[in-house]
């Protein structure tokens, strides 16, 4: 894995990744805040593509935005235009995990002429803190003000939680008690956890915090507008974005491969392994829609 950096369209520093496998180009809209430690099966050489990525405005060795407020669905959807163009693809695969779905979603729906097929990962179109806690049989006019308050009261106090988390020890002993807090859950290589968890906890907290409060306005959206293959994976077990609604506005596309696994809200690190069959049979899937294509000469999905 490299990184390389990228100029955004409002002149912002960001901080890119790709991998050097070969294959086919392959656009991963991260989970808010996360790295390529959160995806260890995409890291590996024989995968099949080539995957091209970023590190959220202010996090990772991207810069914050000059003006605070470029922080919007707006802005991450063109930093995603901002990978793209820097590596020359024109059109390709694109993967995305919470938060990620959001962006990945709302790139299809502005530029589909972008986008040849979608993997989505434990992520709503929309509304994100209303997901949070629906496993729990909580009604959604109670979860989601709790969850954004909660966020607030993190933001509110940012610098002790960074005094706390940036000093708690990761190692394989806490990263299996974390899988099995709930939270998440056993199955991903312990030391994989630790190496994510690591990372993660090394935000700053009170920027982390305001990048997701910057999200929670956006109204979930109507993919029905999206034609290219799409599979969508929830987990059962996810306390961050409750299955239903990660599927369900999918499931009626005409296109679309659903499945719910027994794992949390991380599900590339509990399920690795299911990321990489299920991205093979997209990248096969969008290979036959385009090849339907040429033959029938239909016009909705541009080359």
């Amino acid at each position: 894995m490299r990184e390389h950096d990228l100029w955004a369209a409002d002149g912002t520093r960001l901080r890119g990744w790709h991998t050097d496998s070969d294959g086919m180009p392959v656009l991963l809209c991260p989970g808010l805040g996360t790295f390529p430690e959160a995806w260890p099966a995409l890291l590996l050489p024989g995968t099949g593509v080539q995957v091209f990525s970023w590190y959220h405005r202010g996090t990772m060795g991207s810069d914050r935005p000059a003006d605070p407020a470029r922080i919007t669905l707006d802005d991450h959807v063109a930093d995603a235009l901002t990978v793209l163009d820097a590596a020359g693809i024109g059109r390709c695969v694109v993967v995305g995990w919470s938060v990620g779905v959001l962006v990945a979603t709302e790139l299809a729906l502005r530029h589909p002429a972008r986008v040849s097929g979608m993997l989505l990962a434990a992520g709503v179109p929309g509304d994100p803190f209303a997901g949070v806690l629906g496993v729990l049989g909580l009604p959604t006019r109670l979860r989601r003000p709790l969850a954004i308050g909660g966020a607030r009261a993190v933001r509110a106090a940012g610098p002790l939680v960074d005094a706390v988390l940036h000093r708690l020890p990761v190692n394989r002993i806490t990263a299996t008690l974390l899988q099995h807090s709930g939270f998440m859950l056993p199955g991903a290589d312990p030391a994989d956890v630790a190496k994510a968890v690591r990372r993660f906890l090394g935000h700053d907290w009170r920027w982390y915090v305001t990048l997701a409060l910057a999200l929670a306005d956006v109204p979930t959206r109507d993919p029905t507008g999206i034609t290219c293959p799409v599979t969508v994976l929830a987990g059962r077990y996810d306390v961050v974005a409750d299955p239903r609604r990660t599927v369900g506005p999918f499931a009626r596309l005409p296109q679309a491969r659903t499945r719910v696994l027994p794992t949390s809200h991380f599900l590339p690190l509990e399920a690795p392994e299911v990321i990489v069959a299920e991205l093979s049979l997209l990248v096969e899937r969008v290979a036959v829609a385009a090849r339907a294509d040429l033959f029938t000469g239909d016009s909705r999905r541009p080359n």
